[in-house]
């Protein structure tokens, strides 16, 4: 019998520690976005599904179907969303999906005139909230893909694409790179609030 060949993007460990600033300066729009309800569970975790359609982790794409489903999410939208299919969700949801992707496409880095549009859409509050899930969800699926490439290299299924010391800085340099960035923003923080004063 033929093995599936494991397949997801590749990132490096500056990459993750690029996505991961951000995530961590991203958290406290999530708590908010938690709290002031303008995304309800089940649309969040479309949002997390569409980023981790386009990164290919296997393991959140297993938890956010999971939690699409209890939430409410029907059987048919996560086909759909499984297959690649963002458009067809209420307007409202399919503007947030596609960004999403688009987002997680471009490695972050949206262009200015999609941006604009989805922000325009949403508002800005909204927007904020739905960009701390996509960004909180990238983060993960980087690390995800590689401890899923790590781990699966030890039996027998290397990662198409991946390299060993990639899947060891990100899956295992965590340890190191989430204080580091801890750090890091709370000096950037700091020296940005001393500079204006």
């Amino acid at each position: 019998m033929k093995t599936k060949e494991l397949k997801a993007r590749i990132f490096t460990p500056s990459a993750f520690y690029k996505h991961l600033k951000i995530a961590i300066a991203s958290f406290s729009d999530l708590r908010k976005a938690r709290k002031n309800g303008n995304v309800n569970k089940a649309f969040s975790e479309k949002i997390m599904l569409a980023v981790t359609q386009v990164n290919g982790c296997r393991y959140c794409n297993y938890v956010h179907t999971k939690n699409a489903i209890d939430a409410g999410a029907s059987e048919d939208e996560i086909n759909r969303m499984l297959n690649g299919e963002f458009g067809e969700e209420g307007k409202d949801e399919s503007v947030a999906l596609l960004f999403a992707q688009h987002y997680a496409d471009t490695d972050g880095n949206p262009d200015k005139e999609t941006y604009a549009k989805f922000v325009k859409h949403y508002g800005a509050q909204k927007a904020t909230d739905i960009l701390a899930m996509i960004r909180i969800i990238m983060t993960a699926n980087i690390h995800g893909i590689a401890l899923d490439a790590f781990l699966s290299r030890f039996k027998g299924k290397k990662m198409n694409g991946s390299k060993l010391y990639n899947e060891l800085g990100i899956s295992l340099g965590i340890l190191v790179l989430l204080p580091v960035a801890i750090i890091q923003l709370g000096f950037e923080k700091l020296f940005n609030t001393c500079r204006r004063v």
